[in-house]
């Protein structure tokens, strides 16, 4: 089977609240599979519900194959993953706490907890306990846990969580290199569509409960909105001679002129030669990508209007 992890119709009901509605994911083996959402959007609940930690209003899921279900607690030996918060018994240190979590998986390598700490950077902290740990440290040793005991699938909530920008960097890398060098399914989830596209090769979007978009980031680049950006001194003048020639250029913030005809954007020495010869050179004459973040936002309004 291809598909290591699916859900279907996955669907969980608190009171008159849709917290996941109707859910459908596949994810293949060896894949980094990203599942975005704001805040609330109902990514954690799912993945409870696909972990067995939550039982399912309506509809089920696979790991492996197998079904999710109370007292298949073998399936767990293939799963690593670190939900929410990376609990961890504050009293003791990242190496006792990596320890119990030896212990309790039965694992005979005696090395195994030297090596996850060196594969996270936490030998420094052994003999730090929990509970003095900043967040980024907390989330390593979170991580350390969900993969002491090398598993086939990866599940993990917000992992670059409090992390500073060369451990986002260090944690991305070693997703990638675990999925494509060790063939280890991973689904990560996360409201940074900017940081998860750097490191999966799917994305899942989940907005109310909904599953609004599913796309291949290869082609996430050609669906992100571009615009030629202009300046210069004499901005009006510029803006007079754009309108002349049939482009509608519009002031964005710092005064700089914005062009969202294709052919400006595909064509940006025209646009050059054409204020050049009109004695207002630009000095400032850029494409400027849609920023992920204004995408993610413009996809789940979409998605609140195909669903209204």
């Amino acid at each position: 089977m291809n598909d290591v992890i699916i859900t279907s119709e996955l669907t969980k009901v608190y009171g008159k609240t849709i917290a996941v509605d109707s859910v459908n994911l596949q994810v293949k083996k060896s894949e980094v599979f990203g599942f975005l959402g704001l805040n609330g959007a109902g990514k954690t609940t799912a993945i409870r519900m696909l972990l067995g930690m939550v039982a399912p209003t309506r509809g089920e899921s696979f790991i492996l194959g197998e079904k999710v279900k109370a007292g298949n607690v073998g399936l767990w030996n293939h799963v690593g993953y670190m939900v929410e918060t990376p609990y961890s018994y504050p009293e003791l240190t990242v190496k006792e706490n990596l320890e119990i979590v030896w212990k309790l998986r039965s694992m005979k390598d005696r090395n195994r907890v030297s090596w996850i700490m060196g594969l996270l950077e936490l030998e420094k902290y052994a003999s730090v306990k929990a509970k003095h740990l900043s967040l980024g440290n907390g989330q390593r040793l979170g991580i350390a846990k969900a993969l002491i005991h090398r598993p086939e699938i990866l599940i993990l909530d917000e992992p670059t969580n409090g992390l500073d920008p060369a451990g986002i960097v260090e944690v991305r890398e070693l997703l990638k290199s675990l999925a494509e060098n060790e063939g280890v399914t991973i689904l990560v989830s996360s409201h940074n569509l900017d940081e998860v596209s750097r490191m999966a090769s799917n994305l899942g979007i989940i907005h109310n409960g909904r599953l609004v978009r599913r796309m291949d980031t290869v082609n996430l680049e050609t669906e992100l909105r571009k615009t030629l950006v202009v300046d210069g001194r004499q901005r009006e003048f510029m803006k007079d001679v754009l309108l002349k020639n049939g482009y509608q250029a519009s002031a964005i913030d710092g005064g700089c002129l914005e062009l969202q005809e294709e052919e400006a954007i595909q064509h940006p020495d025209r646009i050059a030669e054409m204020l050049v010869a009109a004695g207002c050179p630009p000095t400032l004459l850029k494409v400027d990508r849609e920023n992920l973040e204004t995408y993610f936002l413009r996809l789940i309004q979409n998605g609140e209007k195909n669903h209204a």
